[in-house]
């Protein structure tokens, strides 16, 4: 399988790239990922996953400087004690962030943390440096790729567009591949808890279909735990261990594909 980003993928930025960075086009990569989008990195437990993340902390992210496995927790803890009847839900707390594994693969931060949002159209007001980085991207200059629509049908739903690839794109992509057995719910989660221009800046409606709409309060009320359970009060992870563990066997046992 190959993970295709855009109508032109080395030409796709990245907003939180910064404009140094989007003017230097040898730094560009080729966005197809297929040596990630094959599935073929690694083979490891999601218990190893977490405990890879203990050496990456998101230079995207200003709320937090320590290590990424912490906030795995803290954002599972907080789901579980707001819904405790919805084991699947503190799961998600718990992998939201495991695609974070690619910069530890040689992925630079930038084409793996930070918003996510569609191409193919225009990029819309609530992008992160909109104004400030998709200048010099041909699409934007393209009347195939540059309207509010661009490329696609209106209320097409989301699932048949192409975002930016990110940590949220990879998880998505991986959790299918190796069929964990989570709700739709879950799924939504983590596809596009990045995608901050659609579940808070209102924007991108007209991709949207009734499925999207009814699924985006989830992705909303997910969002208020990945956000506000951030605090240097780190949590006991030998002790929460056991019971996520559990949760793992139950819809993602095993060594999995990465």
């Amino acid at each position: 399988m190959k993970v295709v980003v855009g109508p032109d993928p080395s030409l796709i930025y990245r907003p939180d790239m910064g404009t140094e960075a989007a003017k230097d086009k040898g730094s560009f990569r080729n966005y197809t990922h297929a040596q990630f989008g094959s599935f073929s990195c690694n083979k490891m437990t999601v218990m190893e996953a977490v405990d890879m993340l203990d050496s990456l902390v998101d230079e995207s992210d200003p709320d937090v400087d320590f290590p990424n496995s912490f906030h795995a927790f803290q954002t599972a803890e907080g789901i579980r004690k707001a819904h405790p009847d919805k084991d699947w839900f503190h799961l998600v707390g718990l992998l939201h962030d495991l695609g974070k594994v690619l910069a530890l693969w040689g992925e630079p931060q930038w084409a793996v943390v930070g918003d996510t949002f569609p191409v193919g159209c225009r990029p819309q007001a609530s992008v992160v440096f909109c104004d400030s980085t998709f200048q010099e991207n041909p699409d934007l200059w393209d009347p195939r790729y540059s309207s509010e629509l661009g490329m696609y049908q209106p209320h097409c739903g989301l699932e048949n567009v192409l975002m930016s690839w990110g940590h949220d794109e990879y998880l998505y992509q991986m959790m299918r591949f190796n069929k964990f057995s989570l709700p739709p719910e879950a799924f939504y989660m983590i596809r596009f808890h990045s995608f901050y221009p659609w579940h808070t800046g209102g924007d991108y409606r007209q991709l949207c279909s009734q499925r999207d709409l009814d699924m985006l309060p989830w992705v909303q009320e997910f969002n208020k735990f990945d956000l506000y359970t951030k605090c240097p009060d780190l949590p006991d992870v030998d002790k929460l261990r056991p019971y996520y563990q559990e949760l793992i066997d139950k819809y993602c046992p095993g060594v999995l594909s990465w």
